[in-house]
């Protein structure tokens, strides 16, 4: 698996090796022990898979507070997205960046997002399914957002009238938010 930097501290695109041949292919999705060696351990505790009917469906941008604050492996089984991660750490380097990446059946990338990011997506075709693990459980008390259309971020989406969820629509803008994550790395 190749381990490749984005723009933003401390979130990576994993690249896995895929082995093809005349039957089809092969791929390890997820291996502790190569994420251990790069630095990285996480004890993920669940598994989540979304299919979006539509084109143009954003979801995000999420996050949870701790205690539940959660690192995601994102990635897409079936057809593709249009992925964004926000750096939300105050005092981080990349602090209020935001960073897009293609994700797609077809390219295999995943997308390592770590706590403190805000995190969303839009399908760029019908029937797209998104799967990803996390290393905290899921918890509704917890559970915030940032709007997908602040326009401090300016966020490049693929659609200007995006399909939301209602709670999506009720999200506040970054600057409206209390300070839950404090970035704890080295430059």
């Amino acid at each position: 698996m190749n381990f490749i930097k984005t723009k933003l501290k401390d979130a990576y695109i994993l690249e896995p090796k895929v082995f093809g041949d005349h039957r089809g292919y092969f791929m390890e999705t997820y291996n502790a022990k190569l994420l251990d060696e790069q630095g990285f351990s996480f004890n993920f505790v669940q598994d989540n898979h979304a299919l979006s009917k539509e084109s143009g469906v954003l979801r995000g941008l999420h996050y949870q507070l701790e205690p539940f604050a959660q690192t995601k492996i994102v990635r897409v089984t079936k057809g593709a997205v249009y992925d964004v991660i926000l750096d939300i750490r105050e005092g981080s380097p990349t602090y209020g960046q935001w960073e897009g990446f293609i994700l797609s059946e077809d390219n295999k990338r995943q997308l390592l997002v770590p706590q403190g990011f805000a995190h969303g997506y839009c399908t760029l075709v019908e029937n797209t399914e998104f799967v990803y693990k996390v290393d905290n459980y899921y918890s509704p008390v917890h559970d915030r957002g940032i709007a997908w259309n602040d326009p401090d971020l300016n966020i490049d989406w693929p659609t200007s009238s995006p399909v939301l969820s209602d709670k999506d629509t009720k999200h506040p803008n970054l600057k409206d938010l209390e300070s839950q994550f404090i970035y704890k790395g080295k430059e």
